[in-house]
């Protein structure tokens, strides 16, 4: 399928469009390479055809940010690093530049001296996950509900052959659009898409879903979904909220859950794990049980609206603003069941 099948949809320059061009073009030789024609197809009626309202003000925002060239990056420490190597040239304005793009939700990032404290310490949950996790060392990799990319190239950093991300927030889109401006051509993509949007890819040897379950209607499709992405014996990593209790223990919210209207079921650990059993995922092990602390998502200058202690009961903060319990996450592994030809290598 020829990659000139993503076409841009504005007399703009097509900073994103561009970016999914290059996803296509790049990844010719690769076993992503099979499913171009459906995510093309996707990308026609899930991405083209919704134009949202502040894309003319993101396209002219990259028309102005100046052409750094980076001397040192670093992906595999807590704040992702881009250094210029000539500092002299980075306009005084940059930062403002890229305060463009708020809110900044995942990070924190470093660039060019200009620090972004974003919204969440995802560097904490990295610290939680990553000497647990199988090597990522030369595996292809898929983030689910991946942000502006943040895991992405932490797990890049790692060591990751290829990393794909799919999210259909825009915003994150152009923040990830603007990290690779400087990282350069990496193996690192993200579609604009939900999960249920993708095909059934089959080959993924680690697929990440941190922050996605209790967003969707029905949890055991979402579990359901992220078995047909990974390869026979590939792992998954899952984040969720959870509650206490057994397994028969899960959490419906009235309306609101922490101010979010979009939070569905908050499952026990217990429960959880069955959810994996019957998705037919073996070897499930939760390793971090942790409640979310307010120095962990808080606001900042680069993330200014309400954050986890506004969503918090200010007399008791054990409990949301709703009266549930606070925001727990736990972090659980398994993996898809290995095939005969896999047994030995699991």
């Amino acid at each position: 399928m020829s990659e000139t099948a993503v076409t841009p949809k504005s007399d703009l320059p097509g900073v994103a469009d561009s970016e999914l061009l290059a996803f296509f073009s790049e990844t010719r030789d690769t076993p992503l390479a099979a499913f171009h024609h459906a995510l093309q197809e996707t990308l026609e009626t899930a991405y083209h055809q919704r134009i949202h309202g502040r894309t003319r003000e993101w396209e002219t925002l990259f028309s102005r940010l100046p052409a750094l060239a980076s001397d040192t990056t670093r992906l595999d420490q807590g704040t992702i690093t881009i250094s210029a190597k000539d500092q002299a040239r980075v306009p005084d304005n940059f930062s403002e530049l890229l305060m463009e793009l708020h809110p900044w939700r995942k990070g924190p990032f470093e660039l060019f001296n200009t620090f972004i404290d974003t919204e969440w310490r995802s560097d904490w949950k990295w610290d939680r996950l990553q000497s647990h996790i199988r090597t990522l060392e030369n595996r292809e990799v898929l983030d689910i509900g991946c942000g502006n990319g943040y895991h992405m190239l932490r797990m890049l950093g790692a060591g990751a052959k290829r990393v794909t991300g799919a999210d259909p927030t825009r915003l994150f889109l152009y923040q990830f659009c603007l990290l690779k401006k400087y990282l350069g051509r990496i193996p690192v993509w993200l579609l604009p898409l939900k999960s249920e949007q993708l095909p059934a890819f089959g080959f993924f040897d680690t697929v990440f879903s941190m922050g996605v379950l209790y967003h969707r209607r029905s949890p055991l499709e979402h579990l359901e979904e992220l078995h047909r992405f990974l390869r026979p014996g590939g792992e998954l990593v899952l984040e969720t909220l959870v509650i206490e209790g057994d397994s028969r223990s899960a959490l419906i919210p009235e309306e609101r859950y922490a101010k979010m209207g979009n939070v569905w079921f908050i499952p026990s650990v217990d429960m959880l794990e069955l959810w994996l059993r019957r998705a037919g995922f073996t070897d499930i092990r939760t390793i971090d049980i942790t409640r979310t602390d307010p120095e962990e998502q808080r606001a900042t200058p680069w993330m200014q609206f309400q954050s986890l202690k506004d969503f918090l009961d200010p007399d008791s903060p054990e409990k949301t603003i709703e009266g549930y319990p606070a925001p727990t996450r736990a972090i659980t592994l398994a993996r898809r069941k290995p095939g005969p030809a896999l047994e030995k290598e699991a």
